[in-house]
């Protein structure tokens, strides 16, 4: 029945992360931004009919470095999804929840 339920929910929280502060943009406010990984998030889930509820971005975050324990973005990711406040984990790309092979499997599980 739960994985009904996440194949037709379309509540989506969003996940946007760069390795380095170098590839982060900023507005005129200074506030840090992806836009890239951010706009095609958002058209995806347009054309999908899916409704983005929640988004986190990780300025500077290896994801090849540091393990996710200690990444806190993913840490408020992994306990919305623990209160069920989200249907769908999109990224841009799935190296962006990480990118150390023994661990970013089991982030997604």
């Amino acid at each position: 029945m739960i994985e009904n339920k996440m194949m037709t929910g379309n509540r989506v929280d969003c996940l946007y992360r760069v390795s380095t502060d170098k590839q982060v943009d900023y507005n005129d406010k200074s506030q840090a931004d992806i836009p890239m990984q951010r706009r095609e998030c958002h058209r995806f889930c347009e054309k999908m009919g899916w409704t983005i509820v929640h988004e986190e971005q990780e300025d500077g975050v290896s994801g090849h470095k540091v393990r996710a324990e200690n990444r806190d973005k993913l840490q408020i990711i992994k306990e919305r999804a623990k209160q069920g406040k989200f249907d769908i984990l999109l990224v841009f790309m799935f190296d962006r929840i990480g990118r150390i092979a023994d661990e970013t499997p089991f982030v997604v599980k």
